[in-house]
């Protein structure tokens, strides 16, 4: 085993502790970790990758909501929580944690608070999703120079 993939596998464990320690990530991240196998190799980048276009959607119809004059509170809540939901399986805190915001908002009818947590999801979400396509690409790496992914 290279110098290299010591070092990968060194940064992989140390971004993904640093994602639970920030609490981007939770322990439903690790259960999820723990039903890929040999038989299949790529679940948690499929998991993750219909996560990212989940998101995208319900991030684009909740802003769609919004912007109605007035803004259709129980769509939008109906949007939070099918997100708050998603983001639960995959063990993404943060965006869970600002669905739950979210919903109160909706139902308080709230419009700037909504627009402050539509904001703060799509950023949570930014973020995560840049989080996430690092730790894949050195799993990529480590695996194309041989090495093995440590596991937690």
């Amino acid at each position: 085993m290279t110098m290299d993939v010591v070092q990968l596998q060194r940064k992989l464990r140390e971004h993904q502790a640093a994602m639970f320690q920030q609490g981007f990530l939770d322990d439903q991240f690790s259960q999820l970790q723990k039903l890929q196998d040999e038989s299949t190799p790529d679940f948690v980048i499929e998991v993750i990758t219909m996560f990212f276009d989940d998101s995208e959607n319900l991030l684009k119809n909740m802003a769609r909501c919004l912007e109605q004059v007035p803004a259709d509170f129980k769509q939008i809540d109906a949007h939070a929580h099918q997100y708050k939901g998603s983001s639960a399986s995959i063990g993404a805190a943060r965006v869970k944690n600002v669905c739950a915001t979210f919903r109160a908002f909706c139902e308080a009818k709230n419009q700037e608070g909504c627009m402050r947590c539509l904001s703060q999801l799509q950023q949570e979400y930014s973020l995560l999703k840049n989080a996430l396509q690092y730790l894949f690409s050195l799993q990529q790496q480590i695996k194309a120079a041989g090495g093995s992914i440590p596991t937690q």
